[in-house]
């Protein structure tokens, strides 16, 4: 592996965990050349799907796209960089279990949209703006509406809010 910092590929493995519920592994690394410290991660290569986007587009699936969607989505949330990476992974999960070749990628946002909304509904009402292409206000109360309405979910407004 060669490191980031000098370019040299001669380093030693010092620490690896299993992260994601183990489909990765994280390897911390120390370069031999310049001591410098870096981290890589290892996961099981997967037939690769397409994703046919809205204009009819295919590309292949990126785990990354989704990752910085999810990350816009929750800066500045009580959401744990391994919450995102575990709501990835069930995402990955999801769409190897019913597609092998290609998925729409509706598909996609709604199993992230339905994931994040329970994870935490500011995150889900930010990624569901862009997702959905919102237009105004309405487009929000639209999507907050179900959220308010759930007697078992919890409220993103409270009524005895003070003003």
């Amino acid at each position: 592996m060669k490191c980031p910092y000098c370019q040299h590929d001669n380093d030693k493995v010092v620490d690896t965990r299993a992260g994601e519920e183990g489909f990765v592994v994280r390897r911390r690394r120390l370069c031999c050349h310049c001591n410098k410290r870096f981290t890589t991660y290892e996961r099981v290569e997967t037939i690769s799907v397409k994703v046919r986007k809205r204009d009819g587009v295919r590309v292949p699936f990126d785990r990354e796209k989704i990752r910085n969607g999810l990350e816009r989505a929750c800066w500045k949330r009580p959401v744990s960089d391994a919450q995102i990476s575990g709501l990835i992974a069930e995402v990955e999960s999801e769409i190897d279990a019913m597609f092998t070749t290609e998925v729409d990628s509706h598909f996609i946002g709604e199993i992230v949209m339905g994931l994040l909304r329970e994870l935490d509904q500011v995150a889900y009402v930010r990624f569901a703006s862009v997702y959905l292409q919102f237009q105004d206000a309405k487009d929000f109360s639209n999507a907050i509406r179900p959220m308010l309405d759930d007697p078992n979910g919890e409220t993103l407004i409270s009524p005895h809010r003070p003003h």
